[in-house]
């Protein structure tokens, strides 16, 4: 069976490789963008089941990656999960009108962000190596 796959999508390396390690510790697959462009490219192409965007991002911002994937027919079922350091409420109100499911601020801790993975792919109940964090 093939692991479910997550897309991090962040312009700092430190965020992507931090997430990656992370996820992939609790048996997701992961991938990682670091722009918007690039970003859309592989959300068109692998289907990731859930995207952490980042709004603050060269070529392409998040908001508008999250408006072309939930005006896509093909994609719109994609949890998109903002996570982002614009924590204003305009940014978290223009998140959810881009079709966002879900707008989490930085800094953010690794153990929600896990548990979000599990909740959106149906298992809600956290791990032993989740309790000890």
């Amino acid at each position: 069976m093939t692991q479910p796959l997550v897309l991090v999508v962040d312009d700092e390396p430190f965020i992507l490789r931090s997430l990656t390690f992370v996820l992939k510790k609790e048996g997701f697959g992961v991938e990682t963008a670091s722009n918007g462009l690039e970003a859309l490219e592989k959300i068109r192409r692998l289907r990731p089941r859930v995207v952490f965007l980042d709004i603050m991002m060269p070529r392409m911002n998040g908001f508008e990656v999250c408006g072309q994937v939930k005006s896509d027919p093909e994609l719109r079922d994609t949890y998109v999960v903002f996570l982002t350091a614009k924590g204003q409420q305009i940014d978290k109100v223009k998140g959810l009108i881009q079709g966002a499911d879900e707008y989490i601020t930085k800094p953010f801790s690794p153990r929600v962000i896990v548990q979000k993975v599990r909740e959106v792919l149906g298992s809600r109940q956290p791990t032993r190596e989740q309790l000890r964090w």
